[in-house]
């Protein structure tokens, strides 16, 4: 899926983010979803990082967290491909927010 399909007012999505959905969220996904998801989450819990720039991370995660999407997550193969564009193109958005600090707190998380 190309970035012109992610969704042009993300901002929309953030009334669905919330610190327990997400964590309830990631138990299910893969390491290709989770890493972005998880390096947008720990961008957005700098306190350095921009207001901006976390309004447009919560919507992200929202988005993420809602089960109904442009492709529904329970599709097989492709449910999470919306997802995973959505968080790929607001992670090189990002991308002067991401530390070596938060890729050590990715790292470590995943490797839980």
């Amino acid at each position: 899926m190309s970035e012109n399909r992610v969704p042009q007012n993300i901002e929309k999505y953030q009334k669905h983010y919330s610190e327990s959905k997400f964590w309830r969220k990631t138990k299910s996904l893969g390491k290709k979803v989770l890493k972005p998801a998880l390096t947008l989450y720990f961008v957005m819990k700098s306190p350095s990082t921009p207001l901006s720039a976390k309004i447009k991370i919560a919507g992200a995660l929202g988005y993420l967290i809602l089960p109904l999407d442009l492709l529904p997550d329970f599709i097989p193969l492709a449910g999470y491909t919306d997802d995973l564009a959505a968080l790929i193109a607001l992670v090189k958005s990002c991308m002067s927010y991401i530390t070596p600090e938060i890729e050590a707190q990715v790292d470590a998380k995943l490797g839980e």
